[in-house]
């Protein structure tokens, strides 16, 4: 059996959890940006168990995972418009003029182009990792994808105060600690909830990333499927004081997840575990987001300017670790 006492882990052992033997605090300011962006990264490991910049770093092993969160602008301008946005005239018409963009809170961002909602969530093939087979490679990737389509896509949820819907994604052993984080700031590293004042548009967010997997063991030898997962999701908001009347927010975060072999440990272990992430914010609001909601930020004139095109912001490619503070 399984229980609730953090001196027990997943196989049953009476035994401390490496998590639970270390904690420590390291916050790095840096420079100030333009449009207030905040960017918080901490850590803590969940297994056996970001207008102005803000960058930190907590390595909580108090829960052991690592979450590198949010850093935030205002809902400024987008820098340049995207690659090919604006159309040439058609031949043999003599127009001179490019037609108007297209309608949206995306039109004019890197985004634009990007696949709506759930279309941008696309798994990879399933192959043997290790000793779990392609049917449980299949099946676990499976259940990380509906965690994504939970945690940053269900709207009655981001919206909702409930946090069931998100819960029952995780072994019974982790909702716990998941709950825990429901209700402070660290929930915006791996899940999106709305302030009570934020208001979607009707399109839905988009996304751009990937995932992959592998076999691996944790210190106590228990074999588990390690899937990460790199998303870049872009939401647009009403904004009744922008001048296209939307304004975007962009969350960037970087996780791993792990599944132990069903095997390995007790059955209330059995599902998916938080282990390691990471992530980073454009057009928050400071403010909400420090208890954990959503929403656009406003301009802050007294800011100095960000020292990179906002646009590279949109890559999934881009670093976590945003040098810079609130």
């Amino acid at each position: 059996m399984t229980t609730d006492d953090p001196a027990t882990d997943r196989t049953g052992r009476e035994d401390f959890p490496d998590w639970l033997r270390q904690l420590e605090r390291d916050i790095r300011p840096g420079p100030g940006v333009r449009l207030r962006i905040w960017c918080r990264r901490r850590s803590r490991r969940l297994k056996g168990g970001a207008a102005v910049l803000v960058v930190l770093a907590l390595l909580a092993g108090a829960a052991a995972y690592r979450s590198g969160q949010l850093w935030r602008p205002g809902p400024a301008a987008h820098a340049a418009a995207a690659s090919g946005a604006t159309a040439s005239p058609a031949a043999g018409t003599g127009a001179t003029a490019s037609p108007a963009p297209a309608a949206g809170p995306f039109a004019g961002t890197p985004a634009a182009g990007w696949p709506a909602g759930p279309a941008g969530i696309v798994l990879p093939p399933a192959h043997r990792a290790g000793d779990f087979t392609a049917a449980q490679v299949s099946a676990g990737l499976a259940q990380v994808r509906a965690a994504l389509l939970t945690a940053r896509l269900d709207r009655a949820f981001m919206a909702g105060r409930d946090p069931d819907p998100l819960l029952r994604h995780f072994a019974p052993a982790a909702r716990a600690s998941v709950r825990k984080d429901y209700t402070t700031e660290t929930i915006a590293t791996y899940a999106t909830r709305l302030a009570p004042d934020a208001r979607l548009a009707p399109d839905p967010p988009r996304v751009s990333g990937r995932i992959t997997y592998q076999a691996t063991r944790d210190s106590n030898g228990v074999r588990e499927l390690a899937v990460t997962t790199n998303f870049v999701w872009v939401y647009g908001f009403r904004d009744p004081g922008a001048r296209s009347g939307y304004s975007v927010v962009l969350l960037h975060d970087t996780v791993v997840w792990h599944l132990p072999y069903p095997d390995d440990v007790a059955a209330a272990s059995r599902g998916l575990w938080l282990y390691d992430m990471s992530s980073y914010g454009w057009g928050l609001d400071c403010g909400t987001i420090r208890q954990g909601l959503v929403r656009p930020g406003g301009l802050d004139p007294a800011a100095a300017p960000f020292p990179e095109d906002p646009e590279a912001l949109y890559d999934p490619d881009h670093p976590i670790a945003v040098p810079t503070h609130c």
